[in-house]
């Protein structure tokens, strides 16, 4: 397998009045090509600040990143956006869409600021509707749509060019169980048809959708292996008690 996202000792500070206060403290980690790697931590663990190190949101105050053997911590600002249009599809915790274009719209303009003609950008954007499922809610408006929808048309959006690293923050949060399952899905079928993903949840129904489970506390690994249900019962990670199970996840920034 090829390491796409290689994150090795990312430390990362909050300005604070009474000075800096550790945010992550030297976390590596790595994602290969067709692997979902699920980060669970509660509220506060930096789960997200990590996955913005990871995913060329922030750079680190510390350590390094390589994304398909590039390092973007070496990146200034504007080139670093640049690699992040071209190579990272993004879902956050709230999906940045535009409540005022139409679904299909949404999905056409990720192609068009990539430089593609509008012929092609709409022909994408259909294919990427019907691949989570929205190509009948192609013509309604993005702010019409439910919870559930907008997060599978963040995921259209985030999927439509093909990006070697997909980063999802929270991507089930505050969704029932079906709705929650489906997203899932399309998660592991972005894997399988060869991206690397990285999620970040405090639900340990959805880390279990993952080939390796990091958890994370006061913005540390303090373990990592194999969801519950695979490898053998000594390589399972013990996932902790205080960690939500399927709806009962909260949302929030970590």
């Amino acid at each position: 397998m090829t390491g796409v996202l290689v994150a090795t000792d990312v430390c990362r500070w909050r300005k604070e009045p009474g000075g800096p206060v550790p945010v992550l403290r030297d976390v590596t980690l790595r994602v290969d090509e067709a692997e979902v790697v699920a980060v669970l931590g509660r509220s506060g663990s930096g789960s997200t600040a990590l996955l913005a190190c990871c995913g060329c949101l922030d750079p680190p105050d510390r350590g390094q990143v390589l994304i398909g053997g590039r390092d973007v911590t070496r990146l200034a600002r504007a080139e670093r956006e640049a690699f992040l249009q071209r190579t990272i599809g993004w879902v956050t915790q709230r999906p940045r869409l535009l409540p005022m274009l139409t679904v299909q719209e949404n999905v056409a303009v990720v192609m068009r600021i990539a430089g593609a003609a509008e012929e092609a950008a709409a022909e994408a954007a259909q294919m990427g509707l019907e691949a989570v499922g929205l190509e009948r809610r192609a013509h309604r408006l993005a702010g019409e749509l439910s919870t559930a929808e907008q997060r599978r048309l963040a995921l259209a959006r985030a999927l439509v060019r093909g990006p070697a690293l997909l980063v999802a923050d929270q991507p089930t949060a505050l969704l029932d169980p079906g709705a929650r399952q489906g997203v899932l899905n399309l998660l592991r079928d972005a894997a399988d048809a060869g991206a690397a993903v990285l999620i970040a949840t405090r639900d340990r129904t959805t880390a279990a959708v993952a080939d390796r489970v990091l958890v994370m506390e006061a913005g540390t690994v303090e373990a990592t292996g194999p969801p519950p249900g695979r490898g053998s019962a000594t390589a399972r990670i013990a996932l902790p008690a205080h960690l939500p199970t399927g709806s009962r996840a909260s949302s929030g920034r970590a």
